[in-house]
This record gives C-alpha cells, structure tokens and sequence, in this order.
C-alpha cells in the first residue's frame, strides 16, 4: 500500500505537470547557443553560472518545440525546488512518468514527449532515473539546476556517457542588443554612420553593464550589488558548502585577487607567498582546490599559456577572467573604468561561447598575443585586443606581436579587434583589424580570416 507521503507527493507532481501543460510559456530575449541543444538517446544538462538564464533557457526549448507544431500536453515541465516537492527521493520519480501517462496513455511508445526537469539535482539519485528513462520511453530529457549541484564533470560521471552539456552564459553583445530592442543588423557593412554609432554606444553600456540577464538597466549601485550578491552566493553555495571549504578569508582574498585583474597573469606560488607574507595561514593545495572551485562554478574562466610541453604549460602562470564584464568595476580599486580589460574579458568569453579551445601566447622574444583560438577543422586565429589605436607605438607593438607569433603558427590568420571605429590606418598584411561591435555580432569564418 503506498504511505502517505507517496500519496502526498503523487498528488502535488500530477498538479505540477497538468499546470505546466496549460499554462501560457513565459517570453524572454532569445538565447543564442553554439552547440546542439540535444543529441538522441542523450539528456541535455544546462549548465553555467548562477542568475545566468537556465531556466529561461529551458521554456525557450520548449516554445521552439512548440512553433515546430509539437502540442504542449508533449512538453511538460516540473521544478523540484517547489517546497510542496519535499522529500522526494529516486524512488517516487517513477511517480510522475506514470502519472503523465495515465493522462495520456496513447502518447506512450507512439510520441516522442520532452521533458524539462529544473532543480533535478535536489532528488537523491536522479541520474539513475533519467538514464532508466532514455532507456525505456520515447522522450527527450532537459535539465536544469544549481551549478553547485549540476558540474560538468559531474554530468559526465553520473550520466555515465548519457549526458550533453549546454553552457549558458550571461548575455552576449548581440542577445544584449535584442534584449534593448536593438536590431543586429544582417549586413553590417552597408550601416550609415549614425547607425555604427549607435552600435558603438551600445558596446560601451554593455562593457560596463555586463550580461547578467536582472541587472539590465538597474541604477550602478543596485546593479553592483546584485552583481556582489551573485559572487556571494557562489562563494557560499558553491565553494564553501559544496566542497567543505573552511578557510572563508583565504576565498575572499583569492576571489578579490582574480576579480580585480581581468586579463592578468595568476600564479598561485606567487599569490601564495603574498598571501602567506600578510599572515594568512593557507596551503598552495588548498589556493588550487578554490581556483578549481570557482572556474567549475563559472565565476571565473582561467587560460593557459600555448605550449607544446605539458610541463611547460604547468609552470607557467595562467590568464584569469570574470565571466562577465559587469563584475571588473566591483573589484576594481583605480576607480577607472578599463574599457581595455572589458573588451578583452568580452572576447574571452565570446569564444568560449562559439566553442573554440583558447590558449595565450608568449613568443621566444616575449611578446604576448591574447588569445590563440582553435575550432577543430577551421585554421587558427591569432587576437589582439586593444581598446584604442590611435597611439602609432600601439599599433606597432600590437602587430609586432601577431606577427612574431605567426612565425611558430604560420596557418593562423591574425587579428586585432578594437573599440575604435575603423581608423584611417592601413595595417600591414596579413593582419586585419576589425571594430569590436562588428567582430562580436558577426559568425566567425576562420577558414577566409574573416570574423
């Protein structure tokens, strides 16, 4: 006989499934994703930093589903963090399929049905049923959940090779266009002045707004304090208790260190030993669990430096950046805004976004290229990131430095992107230059060195 809270729970997740199938789906700004959003007999996890959009993500899944023609009693809906779903554990998620097909028993075997589960994760034992899912009915699975719960390698593991990942990052320049009712132009070559204009504009919002889908068009000090809470609450949820992490003033000192240096060379001996000078007891074992900590729970995205030796890369320091721009201002002490290292964190993140494998370079003569981005089948692109080049020595440092590192990655086209519009200044072959509006908003085609 089934116990009460079988009862309970059988109840309140037939409600839940009936409501999603009848209520309106809820619009927002479409998100743009570079990767196949499913793959058959796979479940799709959606994964990324916290306040980024997941869920959001997931109803856009199933409008899409919905404009192909597929009737929404196929796209059903269920969040677990509902407080009514409390003590749920593996064995009554069997509660919900039964239940969806009472409803509809004709759908099952003969309909393909996609399923949308949000906070999974808070159900002990999940992946087993997903995987007994995929294995038994005729469905697609979607998931959601709190990074601190739902980590790639994790996904990997518990899924057991039945799992594909989905990033959601916080929006780019071109989501963050149509989200202010812009319109991303299709031919950007054939724009008047007063139209790049515009555009230009609207970069230097997003360089300092950022992307986090509810800061958009907070007042500064509402949005730096949202933006702090969000990097709060990954220090706490993420770091601190989902890895038992104790030493709250070594975080905060690691969290404030890469934050207030967007773009800049991290080394944990030489922070360790800064760290250790100011009187903070902490072992070079536990600076590296917290950077591995944070970079899984998307708050910071950290690049190694090019080289063929793995030993070589190891010792050398790594490049660190925010996932998003709006978060450099909270940590910057100059009080200057440094449109500079936003740029650069924009396009880091931008790539990692389009899917390409992103390294830096330091050449035998010591000049730095920021980024050495790989796509599999395409030829490499050397990027420069700049925010000005106006300085005749800056441009000439900028391209001797793509040119240098040309020299051990001859297939590379090379490329400088700056926030200054196309200025009167022919670079030399084969170096390309490109304002950055442009470059952000337009498809990469690397074979041709064009972006």
């Amino acid at each position: 006989m089934p116990n009460e809270l079988t009862l309970i729970l059988r109840r309140r997740l037939a409600e839940q499934v009936s409501e999603s199938l009848r209520a309106p789906l809820p619009a927002a700004t479409l998100r743009r994703v570079h990767t196949p959003v499913s793959i058959p007999g796979k479940a799709t996890a959606v994964i990324g930093m916290r306040r980024t959009g997941k869920t959001t993500f997931l109803h856009q899944l199933r409008r899409e589903r919905l404009a192909s023609g597929v009737p929404q009693v196929r796209l059903p809906y269920v969040n677990f963090e509902d407080e009514r779903l409390a003590g749920m554990e593996a064995s009554h998620l069997n509660l919900l399929i039964e239940e969806y097909y009472r409803l509809f028993p004709s759908f099952r075997g003969h309909e393909t049905v996609t399923w949308c589960f949000d906070e999974l994760q808070v159900v002990p034992g999940w992946e087993r049923f997903v995987r007994r899912l995929l294995d038994t009915e005729k469905v697609e699975v979607f998931l959601s959940g709190s990074s601190a719960a739902l980590l790639s390698r994790e996904v990997a593991t518990s899924m057991r090779g039945r799992g594909w990942e989905v990033v959601i990052h916080p929006f780019s320049f071109e989501e963050f266009l149509r989200h202010h009712g812009h319109p991303v132009p299709d031919r950007p070559d054939l724009l008047t002045r007063a139209e790049r204009s515009v555009l230009e504009h609207e970069l230097l919002r997003y360089l300092e707004m950022g992307g986090f889908p509810e800061v958009q068009n907070l007042e500064l000090m509402d949005r730096h304090e949202l933006l702090l809470r969000y990097v709060d609450v990954a220090m706490l949820r993420d770091v601190m208790e989902r890895h038992g992490v104790t030493h709250v003033v070594g975080l905060h000192w690691l969290v404030r260190q890469l934050m207030a240096n967007p773009g800049g060379l991290f080394s944990v001996e030489r922070f360790y030993s800064r760290i250790r000078s100011l009187g903070v007891a902490i072992s070079r074992d536990t600076l590296h669990a917290m950077l591995g900590y944070l970079e899984d729970c998307f708050l910071v995205r950290l690049m190694w430096m090019e080289a063929a030796a793995v030993r070589k890369r190891m010792v050398n320091p790594r490049k660190v950046y925010p996932v998003d721009p709006g978060l450099i201002p909270i940590y910057d002490q100059s009080g200057k805004a440094n449109r500079g290292h936003a740029l650069e964190t924009v396009v880091r993140i931008e790539l990692e976004r389009r899917r390409f494998a992103v390294t830096y370079v330091k050449t035998p003569e010591g000049y730095k290229v920021d980024f050495l981005a790989r796509r599999p089948g395409e030829h490499p692109m050397l990027i420069q990131v700049v925010a000005d080049l106006h300085d005749e020595q800056v441009r000439e440092r900028e391209v001797r430095a793509l040119l240098a590192a040309r020299t051990e990655h001859p297939r590379a086209s090379l490329h400088l992107v700056t926030l200054a519009p196309e200025a009167q200044w022919a670079p030399p072959e084969p170096v390309q230059v490109y304002a950055a509006w442009r470059w952000l908003i337009a498809p990469f085609v690397a074979e041709k060195g064009e972006p």
